[in-house]
């Protein structure tokens, strides 16, 4: 019938396979979080080795339909269905029981021997509800990361909701030997007639069908199977506009790893296939590194802290060039990382760099890549010039606060005086100070000159102490030939790190700078 293979009807018919290996064990690399007893709350990843017999062993592919009511959703299924009608293959090699559950459509499958084979499958004793759909279970799992309460439609403007789906997609061969079903006690009767004890689970969506179908996650888990997700290659329903305001692909991230900490381990395509897992076109990390190399205020404490709880979790990738807090250390560790950054971020002082890390700044803001500036960064590449007089190996940029940043450092007042921040006229409808206190905040900083600004720095937030003109103390501007994306702010001290109202700027700053969008007032700066 149409949708099956038929090479591979055609050599079954006469007898022919195209491997009689069936290699007995199925060696997975599992991948789950377990809760840590003396810290509530917290898990730990664990990884491991599992070894299944792989005849008794079956994957069950969920609702991998031809269309679905979100035209982006229907995308990402055909996308992925290639790489999993391969995975679907390697399995089939290895003896390994294929059950197709596109839900709602057996109507299109009714007279294929793949559907009458669910069907006749002598019924098992079961429990009760074996085919009841599986809600979240709150007492077990809280709630989920991600707000789906809206359907999960990441597309703009949302498309209307419905029942599109016919079938499986096309793109997934239906073979000989496999079965086709929705229903939960017809699959229990295929697991208990085969004596399947493993099961993986692969198809759409993660945090509704894959979870809740009643031949998925949380009913197999529930009847004692040993269950594993296959986690690159899946999707969510998750609008990136609702919380926790992060990308489809993060939001998909968040589901998983929600998943592994409460129901089940994960694995991925590669233990099938070898090579790497499956990833989306779409699916572009934003690398961002940060240098580091000053001696006053700890950033290479504070910066990566900052940067591993409000950027990881976001999906970001992070790298680290670092030199020591010692201010004639000029060997900087991973610069070439920069080449390959979307982003850099420089909180240094006073430090000349090597000619090839020199030359890689440079060319990262002639293509147009966006910097951010924290405090020191304003003298970060001028040395003293007797401490690197004689040394060719290494080189100053001097210009970078005027050329780069769009400031005009000049000194700072003396330590000690608090300084009072507040919004610069025309900027408090900037959504670089979404989230930030308009009424103002104070900072222990000493309070940087910085006035004025050339005319293209748009300033965001200003300082002011006793008997001291006011200085700008956050801006950004476009820098370049290639109209790099620039945000600065002269606040960074170990303090101000502890400040929710500075947290939300920066990752507001950063956010910017990467054109991507800034989250509404009420979004987490951290990790929730």
């Amino acid at each position: 019938m149409k949708g099956l293979s038929r090479l591979s009807i055609a050599l079954h018919a006469l007898g022919l396979v195209i491997s009689t290996a069936h290699p007995a064990v199925l060696e997975l690399h599992t991948r789950e979080r377990v809760a840590l007893a003396a810290a509530p709350g917290e898990f730990r990843l664990v990884e491991k080795t599992v070894a299944w017999d792989a005849a008794k062993t079956a994957i069950i592919v969920c609702d991998m339909w031809d269309r679905h009511w979100c035209r982006g959703a229907t995308a990402r299924v055909a996308e992925m269905a290639p790489r999993m009608n391969t995975v679907l293959e390697a399995a089939r090699r290895r003896g390994i029981l294929i059950i197709h559950a596109p839900s709602g459509t057996m109507a299109f499958y009714a007279d294929s021997p793949q559907r009458k084979r669910a069907r006749e499958a002598p019924e098992a004793p079961a429990p009760d509800g074996i085919g009841n759909w599986h809600s979240l279970d709150r007492a077990k799992e809280g709630p989920l990361p991600i707000d789906d309460s809206d359907g999960g439609c990441d597309d703009t403007p949302q498309c209307s909701q419905g029942s599109p789906w016919r079938r499986q997609i096309a793109a997934l061969d239906i073979g000989p030997d496999d079965c086709i079903s929705d229903s939960g006690r017809e699959i229990f009767n295929l697991l208990e007639q085969r004596g399947i004890e493993n099961l993986v689970i692969l198809g759409v969506h993660a945090n509704m069908c894959v979870l809740g179908r009643p031949f998925s996650i949380r009913a197999m888990v529930g009847l004692g199977k040993n269950v594993v997700l296959m986690r690159d290659l899946t999707d969510t329903m998750y609008n990136s506009r609702r919380r926790p305001w992060v990308s489809h692909f993060v939001g998909t991230d968040l589901v998983v790893e929600h998943i592994e900490k409460h129901w089940c381990p994960s694995i991925t395509s590669v233990d099938f296939l070898g090579g790497e897992p499956f990833q989306f076109r779409d699916d572009r990390r934003a690398r961002i590194v940060f240098i580091l190399a000053e001696n006053e205020y700890r950033t290479w404490e504070t910066v990566p802290a900052f940067a591993r709880q409000a950027l990881a979790w976001r999906g970001y990738r992070l790298d680290f060039v670092t030199a020591s807090p010692r201010t004639d250390d000029y060997d900087f560790k991973n610069y070439t990382a920069i080449e390959d950054a979307d982003l850099v971020f420089v909180s240094a002082r006073r430090r000349a760099v090597p000619v090839g890390m020199l030359a890689l700044l440079r060319r990262h803001l002639e293509s147009g890549k966006p910097f951010v500036g924290l405090r020191t960064a304003s003298h970060a590449f001028a040395p003293s010039p007797d401490k690197v007089r004689n040394r060719p190996e290494l080189a100053a940029w001097a210009g970078f606060d005027a050329e780069v940043l769009g400031g005009n450092y000049h000194g700072h007042h003396p330590a000690g005086r608090v300084a009072r921040i507040e919004p610069a006229p025309n900027a408090a409808s900037s959504p670089l100070l979404t989230g930030v206190s308009l009424t103002g905040f104070q900072t222990p900083s000493s309070l940087y000159r910085n006035a004025p600004l050339p005319p293209a720095s748009e300033p965001l937030l200003l300082g002011t102490i006793a008997d001291a003109p006011t200085e700008p103390v956050a801006w950004s501007r476009v820098s370049g030939p290639r109209q790099s994306r620039v945000f600065y702010t002269s606040l960074g001290g170990p303090e101000d790190f502890g400040s929710a109202a500075f947290q939300r700027l920066l990752l507001n700053g950063i956010l910017w700078a990467l054109d991507q969008p800034i989250p509404p007032v009420e979004a987490p700066v951290l990790a929730p």
